[in-house]
């Protein structure tokens, strides 16, 4: 069994990005932390049908070596690229104070009001593109690589609890707190700080050891069971709501429950989230691998892709 049953203790992702683009560094970016997106593409790209997998390694440039989670972190470098601006109110959505709810009228939009600008509205957004994929290269109205790069980004996102979290600290960033002896806030907390830690401690910061660890738990471990209800999804236009329903549930029971700006989180508040942080992951990497299999196989989406 993997070492997340119970209270007991995880660990982060040690990867370092390095491929040919100009890496980015953006301050204060609200997403998971790169091991966070690395480690959601690495599983979903292990799980890939063959079409979908000749499909992606068809779509990434060629000095990534057909491995997917080499880019996942791309769409936080360039977000505040002018040429990439618009994408910013993409990474997340804000709920109201206290509702602990998700609506997809009420709440995707971005700061000046345009529907459809959230974390959710660019998952179906960028599925719907990817659709067009089997119609041949000569479709131009879209980038697929940048949509398969959006997307597998985007399903990381929504699984990181704070990013669906409440408008007036937008998602725990302004609760500024300590994290053992460093400052940092609570949307830090949960992109990075926790899996750190764990990485830190219980795994000498190799990420290899905690994937492993990650896998054995669904393929074999204490989350077997549930798989099969993860990657539940009777349209793919509309699952992708269901996901940020969890993310603010979870951000509600265990994000903001008890926390106060000031004060100082350390071993109790660790050991209890870690658990969800890692569980997050695999099914933001199992989702992402249900939704590519379906984009890129044999499945029939015509649905989906005539609502949008």
């Amino acid at each position: 069994m993997g070492r997340f049953g119970g209270l007991e203790r995880l660990s982060p992702l040690g990867f370092v990005l390095s491929v040919g683009l100009v890496l980015v560094l953006v301050p204060g970016a609200l997403s998971w932390s790169k091991e966070g997106h690395m480690m959601t593409c690495r599983i979903a790209q292990s799980l890939l049908e063959p079409e979908a997998a000749h499909a992606v390694e068809n779509l990434l440039p060629p000095y990534v070596n057909g491995d997917l989670s080499a880019l996942c972190v791309w769409p936080d470098q360039i977000r505040h690229w002018y040429k990439y601006r618009w994408t910013s109110s993409l990474h997340f959505i804000d709920t109201p104070d206290e509702a602990c709810t998700f609506e997809f009228s009420r709440d995707c939009h971005d700061t000046h009001g345009l529907k459809n600008m959230c974390v959710v509205g660019a998952i179906q957004n960028f599925t719907s593109q990817l659709l067009h994929y089997r119609e041949g290269t000569a479709d131009r109205r879209y980038n697929m690589t940048e949509a398969l790069l959006f997307l597998s980004h985007f399903m990381g996102d929504v699984h990181q609890p704070m990013h669906v979290g409440f408008t007036s600290d937008e998602g725990g960033n302004t609760i500024e707190l300590r994290w053992f002896r460093h400052k940092s806030n609570l949307h830090h907390v949960w992109d990075r700080e926790i899996i750190l830690t764990a990485l830190a401690d219980y795994y000498e910061k190799d990420m290899e050891l905690l994937l492993q660890d990650i896998v054995t738990n669904f393929t074999d471990g204490i989350w077997y069971d549930d798989v099969s209800s993860w990657k539940d999804c009777n349209s793919l236009s509309t699952c992708s709501n269901k996901y940020a329903t969890e993310s603010i549930n979870l951000a509600c029971k265990w994000g903001y429950k008890g926390v106060k700006a000031g004060e100082t989180l350390a071993d109790d508040y660790f050991d209890s989230r870690m658990p969800i942080v890692m569980k997050r992951i695999a099914q933001g990497g199992v989702r992402l691998a249900m939704i590519l299999n379906r984009v890129f196989g044999d499945s029939d989406e015509g649905e989906f892709a005539a609502a949008t």
